[in-house]
């Protein structure tokens, strides 16, 4: 799994490489850290690359999801693929979080 951040004035881009899986929750979440303190930017959260996603994935973007909110920021999943739409329709992510 990969994970690479990039901040401009008005939002902060996660870019998600591989497979967010048990095994890779807690590196991933270590390196996600600068999206809990977004300070009123936007998240996006582009799943180009992203293949795959567990349990404790969903968990780390609840987690980025609740912070953000709280602190009037918007997070938006960008370029979700078929494979982890329909993992986020069966959980009912579809219906909290935003998507381009």
């Amino acid at each position: 799994m990969k994970t690479t951040i990039q901040e401009t004035d008005d939002k902060i881009v996660a870019i998600l490489s591989g497979e967010l899986d048990t095994a890779a929750a807690q590196e991933t979440e270590q390196a996600l850290q600068p999206l809990l303190d977004s300070k009123g930017k936007d998240v996006v959260i582009d799943c180009t690359e992203l293949e795959y996603i567990a349990s404790s994935g969903l968990r780390i973007l609840l987690a980025i999801l609740k912070q953000a909110k709280s602190v009037g920021s918007r997070v938006i999943l960008k370029n979700v693929n078929d494979v982890i739409r329909d993992v986020l329709e069966l959980t009912g992510f579809v219906s909290i979080f935003e998507f381009e």
